[in-house]
């Protein structure tokens, strides 16, 4: 495990989210027993009211780590490479403030979650892919094998980060979908 994180932090050396995705494997690969980590397949995003054709198939890959919490606000650690809206590889290392809403065990523990996530991001039409920090909103719905999360993306922020008014002024904001899979059965446990 220690070598293809040292060969991946050498690939990435002008690269932080690559080394964040490193690090939240290592933290998750010796979790605590009740903490969580998942693995997170990027997926579609939707550009409300758009008339430009932008790529919303974000496909990538990432991982989350829930830390333990004995009340229903939790932190999680993040870590992302996907496609973005213009079709080019962009990656973001972060973390949340998480609140359980609700949690119905009769329904395998379905549960709703609401908050926030602030991250460092890179994208070659932002800052030439220099990182650049950012907080939106998510909603998580799930259970303790399969989750959604959704995070909205209003239209200033679209504004201010990409300029995407110039390449389409009717954009008015954009939706991000994620699904991430409980994978703690198959880490070893310390």
């Amino acid at each position: 495990m220690s070598v293809a994180c040292s060969t991946v932090m050498k690939m990435s050396r002008t690269n932080p989210a690559l080394i964040a995705l490193c690090a939240t494997i290592v933290l998750g690969w010796s979790h605590a027993a009740t903490a969580e980590i998942s693995a997170v397949i990027n997926g579609k995003s939707y550009h409300v009211n758009s008339s430009h054709n932008w790529n919303e198939d974000n496909y990538g890959l990432g991982f989350e780590y829930r830390f333990d919490s004995r009340s229903r606000w939790h932190f999680i650690a993040m870590a992302n490479g996907f496609r973005d809206s213009s079709s080019e590889m962009s990656y973001m290392a972060g973390g949340g403030l998480h609140r359980r809403l609700f949690q119905w065990q009769r329904l395998g523990d379905l549960y709703v979650d609401v908050g926030l996530n602030a991250f460092l991001m890179t994208r070659r039409d932002v800052n030439d892919n220099r990182p650049f920090p950012g907080i939106l909103p998510s909603v998580t719905v799930g259970n303790r094998h399969v989750g959604l999360n959704l995070t909205y993306l209003p239209r200033a922020a679209t504004q201010s980060m990409v300029s995407a008014d110039i390449v389409d002024p009717t954009v008015s904001g954009i939706f991000f979908m994620q699904v991430k899979f409980d994978i703690d059965h198959i880490l070893p446990r310390r």
